[in-house]
C-alpha cells in the first residue's frame, strides 16, 4: 500500500467501509507539479498539480466526467 504518513488527508471517496478507500492527499514537500495526490484501494497513487487538479474538478462540475458513474 501506498506511505501516506507525510501526506494531509483532504478527503476520502467512499468511507463506507475499510477496503482502503480512494484518498485526496496534500503532499507539501512534493514539488509544486506533484503536489495533489490520490490514492486508491490498490494501493497505487496519483500526483498532479493543484492547476491540473483544478481543470479535473472544472470538468467534474461541468458534467464532462458523468460518464464515468455510469460505468
Amino acid at each position: 500500500m501506498t506511505d501516506t504518513n507525510s501526506l494531509t488527508p483532504v478527503a476520502t471517496f467512499c468511507g463506507k467501509c475499510d477496503c482502503g478507500c480512494p484518498q485526496l492527499f496534500i503532499d507539501e514537500s512534493a514539488p509544486v507539479e506533484r503536489r495533489v495526490v490520490i490514492t486508491d484501494d490498490f494501493g497505487q497513487r496519483v500526483e498532479m498539480s493543484a492547476d491540473q487538479f483544478g481543470s479535473l474538478i472544472e470538468d467534474a462540475k461541468a458534467g464532462k466526467l458523468d460518464v464515468v458513474a455510469a460505468v
